[in-house]
């Protein structure tokens, strides 16, 4: 940004980076002084809600008038940056001075005095600066200290969850973005006790932390220490420091600020100098020998929590539970979430995340980033991946990309192909060479060899079910995946590899995962149900729940962890919204539906005046039918929430609409009248799904789609009767494709004489064509999904690689269907919501109704944003004990 401008202030130079932003040199032009411009992260910038808070506290923190407290000037923003500008302060900062030895207590104590003196004037005004090192605090050239980044940390937090007394939620943050490993140890090496459980804190933190300062100032070395951050904060929480390494004038001083019990600690920082003390005089001689008045009770009390150990240790697992819970906030530039399967992943060590970005040319790809490096490496060759899985050892990546299943070094290099899949939805990478996959959310799981090869598919899986997220639980002799019957709602359940048997563990829950936090076999299934992560006591050798279920962590979109006990999760406080838009094929969007809702399955009436749209589709139950009109602005529900009710089309009159019901396991294609009026008619009905696809521009055939138990998902036809508009009659149904797999989504072309189908037989998705009523073979078409007719019968549009609309031209010569390359109808990509239908034609021609990739609603960040938990494993079993 060096030689740009923010508002009336040049930039000059570059100061430095940390985890709330990068600082720069810059001139005010209007008073002609020089300032220092912090640029606020673009995931804090970027979020509505927490810029205002951070406005409200920064106009709080601009109050504080003191020589050692660095002033707050301003919040600027210009062109879609927002700083916030404050005093420059020439000089070292402390952790540059401590760097080159300890302070002599003669010029540590005018430091800490001044440092003290900042922290009273601004406790006096009820601000408490929560993040105090020796980062934030600088020496001038002239002897002054200047205490910087007052009260920031609370300013820029995430807003408080709505469990707020639950202890995850409430467990301290630390933004990563742009952030190196030393800075992040150096900020936890000064937190309270209390700030590193995630308790309340108020200025006693500050006064642990000033203590955590002084000790550093005078012995060189910081009171607690740690390999990595884990260990760290358990120092903080558990151990002592060592205050015979600090002068004696000082220990009393640093004993009374860093007791770990806030209630026992200095309560005001203006009292620190009245502890100071000369040394104390030390006797020589041996100590007196005790009396045994109290020694009896000493050894009954080593007795007895020796025996408390011995008999809770068997049942408390294999890793203690002192450790503090702590939660990172990860800021992962260009993370892409779409489809069922969390698009990160995290290494079996704990050490390494895996993340589908979107980078500037709008396509996707894997970064990969060792947690204690500030940046990615994206992997090249990685176009259009999805869902990426760690191998065993963290030395290979799973993903899917092109319809196709992948691996490829976490060093970078050439992918390898594993097998055909037209669909991602989830990997479990097992410990003898195997994958198991779900090659297609329709057809099950299948095992894959991990050097490629013909995919074997799992029996016991009902067919034309869901399956995804799998997991190979240990020993590799069990299966647990998420499941969903046809029009049914999710579920977990487990499958037994030698005898096929399935299991259901937990209704009306979509993810869940094991994890070995009582040993190899022994631990927790969690589960998300409802956007709540739950866990409970779960033996993995008899595929049992063995203790209570209790919620462990609220707002959850999707979630995976690692055996070494880190949580890596979507953070989902915000809702799936989004606008509905007009695209053309030069690229432009224009408003359609600006009311944001979770919309799916559009469809445009033939006369082009409605638009009939499937909302809120987290769970079968709670979807439903609307009908919008765009030109009078008037949405009228054709369904309510509870009936289960999606995937609508339309009659060729434009007043009436076919969609299929789910309920009660049983599923119902209907017929209704687009203006919500009259009754309901049943057109077809079944066991398995059954979903109207199209009807034929002459009103007399019908195609839709069938679950069948053994062949997946077949396509029908039908011939239909409306000559009484409002009570359709429905002849006898003909196969018009039964094959292995997956065939869906068959539209009539405009004059009736071709059907179009998109099919995952070739092992990826292809859209064909072929004669209807026949005779004739399917002709492939391209690679693609979700085939729409143009109206005037020269195109045929469909979903292609990067989410992007592609189009086929094509002309009929007698019996033969003739077409062009397939080509970018537009370069736009689109938001495919649960890899359900994203577009629909206008009659026009001209412009397809779509949702918007790049738009989020007035409570939603710009990008997804991503929770890691460490020492989770530790407060699972704090939480939910193992039984």
């Amino acid at each position: 940004m060096i030689g740009q401008s923010v508002a009336h202030y040049e930039i000059t130079d570059k100061l430095g980076a940390g985890g709330m932003g990068e600082v720069y040199r810059a001139t005010d032009t209007r008073l002609n002084r020089q300032v220092a411009l912090k640029v606020l992260p673009e995931i804090f910038a970027q979020d509505e809600q927490r810029m205002g808070r951070f406005e409200r506290e920064a106009q709080v923190l601009a109050s504080l008038n003191h020589p050692n407290i660095a002033s707050i000037y301003g919040l600027e923003e210009s062109n879609g940056t927002r700083v916030l500008v404050m005093e420059l302060v020439e000089g070292e900062d402390l952790s540059e001075r401590i760097a080159r030895g300890p302070i002599p207590l003669e010029e540590a104590l005018p430091i800490a005095r001044q440092v003290a003196e900042a922290l009273e004037g601004a406790h006096e005004k009820g601000i408490i600066h929560r993040d105090l090192k020796p980062a934030n605090i600088k020496l001038t050239p002239e002897g002054k200290v200047k205490v910087l980044d007052f009260g920031l940390a609370k300013a820029l937090e995430d807003p408080v969850s709505k469990t707020e007394s639950n202890g995850v939620s409430r467990s301290p943050t630390l933004s990563m973005a742009a952030t190196q490993a030393g800075m992040i140890l150096g900020t936890a090496a000064y937190m309270s006790p209390e700030q590193a459980r995630g308790k309340p804190v108020d200025k006693r933190t500050d006064i642990w932390s000033f203590g955590a300062v002084l000790y550093e100032m005078v012995t060189g070395q910081r009171p607690f220490r740690g390999e990595d951050l884990t260990e760290t904060l358990a120092s903080v929480v558990k151990e002592e420091a060592d205050l015979s390494a600090a002068p004696a004038k000082v220990r009393r001083l640093l004993s009374r600020c860093l007791e770990k019990d806030p209630k026992k600690r200095l309560r005001d920082i203006g009292d620190v100098w009245e502890l100071l003390e000369e040394p104390a005089v030390v006797s020589a001689v041996a100590p007196a020998r005790p009396r045994l008045g109290w020694l009896p009770w000493a050894a009954a009390a080593v007795l007895a929590v020796a025996l408390g150990i011995a008999l809770w240790a068997p049942w408390r697992g294999s890793q203690p539970v002192e450790r503090p819970l702590m939660r990172l906030n990860l800021d992962l530039p260009g993370f892409s979430q779409s489809g069922l399967v969390f698009n990160a992943a995290i290494s079996a060590d704990g050490r390494r995340i895996v993340y589908v970005t979107t980078e500037p040319d709008g396509i996707r790809r894997l970064a990969t980033r060792l947690l204690s490096e500030p940046k990615a490496q994206v992997l090249p060759g990685t176009e259009n991946a999805l869902g990426p899985t760690f191998s065993p050892d963290g030395q290979w990546i799973a993903f899917w990309a092109d319809s196709r299943l992948k691996k490829v070094s976490v060093r970078g290099g050439s992918p390898l192909d594993l097998a055909g899949s037209p669909g991602s939805v989830g990997a479990s990478w097992g410990q003898d060479g195997f994958l198991i996959a779900g090659l297609n959310v329709y057809t099950g799981l299948a095992r894959v060899p991990e050097s490629g090869g013909e995919p074997e598919p799992l029996q016991g899986i009902r067919k034309g079910a869901t399956a995804y997220y799998p997991q190979i639980l240990p020993g590799g002799k069990a299966v647990l995946y998420g499941a969903a019957a046809p029009g049914g709602e999710p579920q977990i359940q487990l499958l037994t590899l030698a005898t096929g048997e399935v299991t259901t563990l937990v209704p009306e829950a979509s993810l869940a995962r094991f994890l070995p936090t009582g040993g190899s076999t022994r631990g927790h299934l969690v589960y998300l149900k409802n956007g709540t992560l739950f866990a409970a006591s779960f033996d993995a050798t008899a595929g049992k729940i063995t203790g209570q279920t209790v919620p462990v962590l609220e707002d959850v979109g999707a979630f995976t962890a690692s055996p070494s006990g880190s949580l890596l999760y979507r953070i989902a406080t915000i809702s799936n919204n989004w606008p509905v838009r007009w695209l053309g094929q030069d690229g432009k969007t224009e408003p359609l539906l600006e009311t944001r809702g979770d919309y799916s399955m559009p469809a445009v009436s033939p006369d082009g005046r409605l638009l009939a749209l499937t909302v809120d589709g987290d769970q079968a139950a709670t979807r439903r039918v609307i009908v919008y009109d765009w030109n009078n602005d008037v949405t009228v529900p054709l369904t309510q929430p509870g009936e289960g009710a999606d995937r609508a089309v339309w009659s060729p009159d434009s007043k009436h609409l076919a969609f299929t019901v789910n309920t009660g396991g049983r599923s119902r294609a209907v017929w209704k009248r687009a203006d919500g009026g009259g009754g309901e008619d049943t057109l077809l009905e079944g066991d398995q799904l059954v979903v109207v696809t199209s009807i034929s521009r002459d009103g007399e055939h019908l195609a839709f789609m069938r679950s069948d138990a053994e062949t997946g998902k077949d396509l029908w036809v039908a011939p239909l009767d409306l000559s009484n508009p409002d009570q359709p009659v429905v002849g006898k149904a003909v196969p018009l494709l039964r094959s292995p797999g997956v065939d869906y989504g068959a539209k009539f072309s405009p004059n009736g004489k071709w059907i179009a189908y998109a099919s995952d037989r070739p092992g990826q998705w292809t859209v064909y064509v072929q004669p209807f009523p026949g005779p004739g073979e399917p002709r492939e078409i391209a690679a693609g999904n979700w085939p729409q007719w143009s109206k005037d019968g020269k195109q045929l549009l469909l979903l292609g690689d990067a989410s992007r609309i592609e189009a086929v031209d094509f002309q009929e010569n007698g019996d033969a269907f003739v077409t062009s390359r397939p080509r970018l109808w537009s370069k736009t990509p689109i938001r495919q919501p649960r890899l359900f239908r994203c577009f629909a034609v206008h009659p026009d021609g001209r412009r397809i109704a779509m949702f918007p990739v790049d738009e989020t609603g007035p409570d939603q960040t710009a990008a997804p944003r991503i929770g890691l938990l460490l020492n989770f494993f530790d407060e699972l079993r704090r939480r939910a004990p193992l039984h």
